[in-house]
């Protein structure tokens, strides 16, 4: 999070307690919806596989769809992959608006991972951060919609579906309303466009340096 972002979170820190009470309904086994600098995600707790369950009766979410993992930094992503030298390519775009698939270390939770690989999203927005920040770096994440409707990109929209216990502002920082690029490695497959362009990635990918 830049220089910018950083005043403007602290000069509205009024988010800060919402987010507490959000992180204990999270550790309790709770859903909570939250803010990303995309679209809005609704999440729950990856020890709490019930939790993940209920994440996809809110949704109507087809339970062979993975959710995703959003991750506090890359410490808590390697804690849940196996070494993949591609990573530190997409430095520029991790935090970012990017979700990379990869393969899963061994005692990565089958819930995350179904068939070997977990999607993992480190988000760049400070509400989102402070919330991952409180829960231990992790949240089983997917965005705040019913299947097949389009996804919350406000706190009011976001109220509007009902779909968790908590809904948490954005503390000024608004979605772009693009969701995440999401990229499959190592084979370095694009499966869904979005923020992150085709040509920033492949650019990425091949730079000698």
């Amino acid at each position: 999070m830049n220089d910018e972002n950083n005043a403007r979170a602290h000069a509205a820190p009024d988010w800060q307690a919402q987010v507490d009470r959000a992180a204990a309904r999270l550790l309790a086994g709770g859903v909570v919806a939250y803010p990303s600098e995309t679209v809005w995600g609704l999440a729950a707790h990856p020890d709490h596989p019930a939790a993940i369950r209920r994440l996809y009766e809110l949704k109507g979410r087809d339970a062979q769809k993975p959710v995703q993992v959003s991750c506090l930094n890359r410490e808590a992503a390697q804690r849940l992959i196996l070494p993949q030298p591609a990573l530190a390519r997409l430095a520029p775009f991790w935090p970012g608006p990017l979700t990379v698939v990869t393969p899963a270390r061994p005692d990565c939770p089958p819930d995350l991972a179904p068939g070997g690989r977990v999607g993992l999203r480190l988000p760049d927005h400070p509400v989102a951060l402070a919330l991952l920040e409180r829960v231990g770096g992790l949240l089983a994440t997917t965005s705040c919609n019913r299947s097949g409707e389009p996804a919350a990109l406000t706190s009011g929209q976001a109220r509007d579906l009902n779909l968790g216990d908590q809904v948490l502002p954005d503390g000024g920082f608004p979605a772009l309303g693009v969701p995440s690029t999401v990229l499959l490695l190592p084979e370095g497959l694009i499966l869904r466009a979005g923020a992150v362009s085709e040509t920033q990635l492949r650019a990425a990918l091949t730079d000698p340096a």
